[in-house]
């Protein structure tokens, strides 16, 4: 009776925890796009009130997507811009306010699809993905440059990795101000800001930098990864800071340096960085769901006859770990650590670098993985091996255990410390089984969040129908591969390789050996299935790297055990014994 208490209680558990588990999927990864919004004369504007954002974010709304391509065709077809290219952005500036405020990032697909086009990191004021970069003066007492300001650039000008680009504006008052431009192949554009004064009188004025971007296309802002507002303030990155903090603020001030200040979605970035100057950092709320990062240098005074210049590095494009490494080695402080790796990254980044490695040598993610699997149990198969014989061990006291624990049933605490004497005295160790699971649990982790943070891992296809391992399987079982139109819920949501899953663990778990008390083996029965259901929302990736070590586990096991024959032959003679003893058990229950 207590063994089926137990076993339904178990049951009823594994349920709340499925559909609870359905719950915070829906909560914290939730399938729904941004609103849908309505762009008037003021700007975008939301219509249909806030929903969740989505782990990538951006526009996938019909209409929101729509309504951006309306107004970018508008923008970008008016004039006044300069190109931009190079390999890794290409887009344009706005001679009005010299404004960088079209990007994409040529490397990147929006999509999966091959032909979904690139990833667009910058757009106009006014557009649903409103997003940008400016550079400007605050002037005392005579006139600088603003956001409607038109810039003069050389005829037939265009800004690229081999040529500089430079944008001038007079006052009329002797006061000339000049932007130069320079990018590289990747995503850096370095700004020179410029002020000469020719004037008769000094003048001040104080030079800065700002990104102004809606929250409408920011990426899922989660407990273990972080989006929205970041920046590096004496050295130390602080992710401490979301959209709902500079709104409820209005102004969220750093009292330290500022090293660099911007936003930042998962996979995107953009960012301000000072070149050897002082500056403040500040994020504001600008309402309607636009948000302002400020870069502001110390006020100068700028004597007749002399000029003012200060340099500023934008960074505007996808976190790739070497290209962030390399602009840190440049002199952007803690640039690397933008990837929020967490606490544990001593650990994640060697398993970073080599699944990077492993890829380089096969050319496939998902093999890749499967490699680095076999690594992984590889170094632990010594493990594997004491654990076995720990398990022989332990079987070979078991008379003598229960004789302790038959002689003591009445006092515990004599009980368990005989016991404990006993292990020390035929020098056995009850934990060392579960070593290797221990073990495995940073490699799980670190895959985990390489997978969810490294933009590396983002669209890599592995075989067949997997062509995100980044993402969770798409061909589920319920909705006949996608036959049904329909999505089930994410507890129901069982794809291939979550069945790969809990059947691998299933035979796993039988090469076990049985446990004492039925109950915990009907709940070790249990577990495989329940542990499909849990992990079948996760990304395709972390499901393969689990089921390639259930699959070496197995085969692990079955050499290990012809090594110990009596550790088998021990496991057999007891289940053939509780075997027995269920089918005695039976008639003594039905004459009951």
């Amino acid at each position: 009776m207590e063994n089926q208490r137990n076993i339904i209680l178990a049951v009823l558990m594994t349920a709340l925890v499925l559909f609870g588990w359905d719950a915070a999927v829906g909560y914290f990864y939730p399938q729904s796009k941004t609103p849908t919004q309505v762009v008037e004369s003021g700007g975008a504007k939301n219509a249909a009130g806030p929903l969740k954002p989505t782990r990538e974010g951006g526009l996938t709304n019909a209409a929101d997507v729509q309504l951006e391509q309306q107004d970018l065709k508008t923008a970008l077809a008016s004039g006044g811009r300069v190109p931009i290219a190079a390999d890794g952005v290409s887009g344009s500036i706005n001679l009005r306010g010299a404004i960088v405020d079209d990007l994409v990032l040529n490397g990147h697909r929006e999509t999966v699809n091959k032909d979904s086009g690139p990833v667009r990191l910058y757009s106009p004021a006014g557009t649903p993905a409103q997003q940008f970069a400016q550079f400007g003066w605050v002037g005392q007492g005579f006139a600088t440059p603003n956001a409607t300001t038109v810039w003069s650039a050389p005829e037939g000008a265009k800004l690229t990795p081999q040529s500089p680009l430079t944008l001038t504006w007079q006052n009329g008052s002797g006061q000339t101000f000049a932007i130069t431009f320079t990018i590289d192949e990747d995503y850096l554009i370095t700004a020179t800001q410029r002020v000469m004064n020719r004037g008769a009188a000094p003048v001040t004025v104080q030079p800065f930098g700002l990104i102004n971007r809606t929250d409408r296309t920011a990426s899922l802002d989660t407990w273990n990864v972080h989006s929205g507002p970041i920046g590096a303030f004496d050295g130390s990155v602080s992710f401490g800071t979301d959209y709902s903090d500079v709104v409820e603020s209005g102004v969220v001030n750093s009292a330290e340096r500022t090293n660099w200040i911007g936003f930042t979605d998962v996979y995107w970035m953009s960012t301000l960085a000072p070149v050897d100057a002082a500056a403040s950092g500040t994020f504001r709320s600008l309402g309607n769901s636009l948000f302002r990062s400020d870069l502001v240098y110390d006020e100068a005074v700028v004597q007749p006859g002399q000029q003012l210049a200060l340099t500023t590095k934008l960074f505007a494009g996808a976190k790739e770990n070497a290209v962030l490494e390399r602009y840190e080695a440049e002199g952007i402080t803690n640039f690397g650590l933008a990837i929020d790796w967490g606490w544990f990254r001593w650990f994640e980044k060697p398993i970073f670098w080599l699944l990077l490695s492993l890829f380089e040598l096969v050319g496939n993610f998902g093999v890749a993985i499967i490699l680095l699997t076999v690594i992984v149990r590889g170094i632990m198969f010594p493990v594997a091996q004491r654990q076995f014989a720990s398990m022989a061990a332990m079987r070979a006291i078991q008379p003598k255990m229960k004789a302790l624990q038959e002689r003591y049933k009445d006092d515990k605490q004599t009980q368990q410390q005989k016991i404990m004497e006993l292990y020390k005295q035929e020098k056995v160790n009850p934990l060392a089984g579960c070593l290797p699971v221990f073990l495995q649990i940073p490699v799980f982790f670190a895959l985990y969040k390489v997978l969810i943070l490294a933009i590396e891992m983002r669209h890599q296809p592995f075989v067949l129908w997997i062509k995100d391992l980044s993402a969770p399987d798409p061909l589920m079982i319920l909705n006949l591969f996608g036959l049904l139109p329909f999505d089930p819920p994410s507890f129901l949501g069982i794809g291939i390789l979550a069945v790969l899953l809990g059947i691998t663990m299933y035979l796993q778990f039988k090469l076990n050996p049985a446990q004492v008390d039925p109950a915990q083996q009907q709940i070790f029965m249990l577990m495989p299935w329940f542990m499909m259901f849990v992990m079948a929302p996760f990304a395709a990736g972390l499901l393969l790297y689990w089921i390639t070590s259930n699959i070496l586990t197995i085969g692990q096991q079955k050499f290990l055990y012809s090594r110990h024959p009596q550790l088998k032959a021990q496991a057999e003679k007891e289940a053939a014994d509780k075997q027995r003893g269920a089918e005695r058990d039976k008639p003594a229950k039905r004459g009951a």
